[in-house]
C-alpha cells in the first residue's frame, strides 16, 4: 500500500483551495422501502451494508457513480476512530458510503481504473438523542458479532446516514484505505458531522469480533502523506478561523 496518492489524509482547513466548481452532491434512489432486503456482514474489519445499484450520485461529480456498499469506522472506549482528520482532530467514527463509476460494469472492474471510484465520507460524534438512521444497522450488530457473519436489514432511506447540507465538502484524490489501497478513489468528506448517542457509539466500538476473536476496535487507517496534493473546499474556509466539521 505504499505510493503518493494514499488515503485517509489530515485536511488542513487553512491549506484547502475553495473551488466554486465544486456543487452540491446529489443522491439519487436512496430512499429505499422496507421490502427490500439488504445484507449487512462482519467482514473482520469492519461492518459492510451492501447497497442495491438503483442508489446514484447524480450530482457533485463530473460523471455518473452507482452505489456499491457503505461502511463504518471506529475507535474504542478508550478513544476516537475516524480515517480522516481535520486540522489534526480525529472523530469517534467515519462512514464511507462507496460508489463505482457507470462506465464500468462493475466495482472490481472500476476499482483498478484513476476514475473508477467515488467514496462519500462522513463523521461521527456523540450526541445526546438516539439517531434513528444509524438505529437501524447498529440494532443488528448483535446478529453478526462473529467474523463472517451476516443478516439482512429492511431497507431504509439511507441518506439519512448522511448531512443534511451536501453543500459543504472536502474533495481530494486519494485510495482505498484498506489492501489493495487502490489510488482510484475521488473522496468527498463532508463538513457537517452526524451525531450518535452515547448508547449507540457505544455499541458500535464493543459489539463486533475480529478474525483473532478480540473485540473489533480502532479499526482506522493512520493518515497519510499528502505528497503535495491539492485539497479543495467547496465553500470558503478562513484560514483566521480553526474550522471543523459540525
Amino acid at each position: 500500500c505504499g505510493g503518493t496518492k494514499q488515503s485517509p489524509i489530515n485536511v488542513d482547513t487553512a491549506q484547502a483551495l475553495f473551488s466554486p466548481d465544486l456543487r452540491p452532491i446529489q443522491l439519487s434512489g436512496y430512499s429505499l422501502p422496507a421490502s427490500k432486503q439488504l445484507k449487512l456482514k462482519n467482514n473482520g474489519h469492519t461492518v459492510v451494508l451492501d447497497l442495491p445499484e438503483s442508489l446514484a450520485l447524480t450530482g457533485g461529480y463530473a460523471q455518473q457513480y452507482r452505489a456499491a456498499q457503505l461502511h463504518l469506522h471506529w475507535g474504542s472506549p478508550s478513544g476516537p476512530g475516524s480515517e480522516h482528520t481535520v486540522n489534526g482532530q480525529r472523530f469517534a467514527g467515519e462512514i464511507h458510503v462507496v460508489h463505482y463509476n457507470t462506465k464500468y460494469d462493475s466495482f472490481t472492474e472500476a476499482m483498478v481504473h484513476p476514475d473508477g471510484l467515488a467514496v462519500l465520507g462522513a463523521f461521527l460524534e456523540v450526541g445526546h438523542g438516539e439517531n434513528q438512521y444509524y438505529h437501524e444497522i447498529l440494532k443488528h450488530l448483535l446478529e453478526i458479532q462473529e467474523v463472517g457473519q451476516e443478516t439482512l436489514v429492511p431497507g431504509f432511506n439511507i441518506a439519512g446516514l448522511l448531512p443534511a447540507n451536501l453543500k459543504f465538502y472536502f474533495h481530494y484524490n486519494g485510495s482505498l484505505t484498506t489492501p489493495p489501497c487502490y489510488q482510484t478513489v475521488k473522496w468527498t468528506i463532508f463538513n457537517q458531522t452526524m451525531l450518535l448517542s452515547h448508547h449507540q457509539m457505544s455499541m458500535l466500538v464493543s459489539t463486533l469480533r475480529s478474525p483473532d476473536d478480540e473485540l473489533l476496535q480502532s479499526n482506522y487507517r493512520p493518515v497519510q502523506n499528502l505528497h503535495g496534493r491539492r485539497v479543495l473546499a467547496s465553500f470558503q474556509t478562513t484560514p483566521s478561523v480553526k474550522h471543523s466539521p459540525g
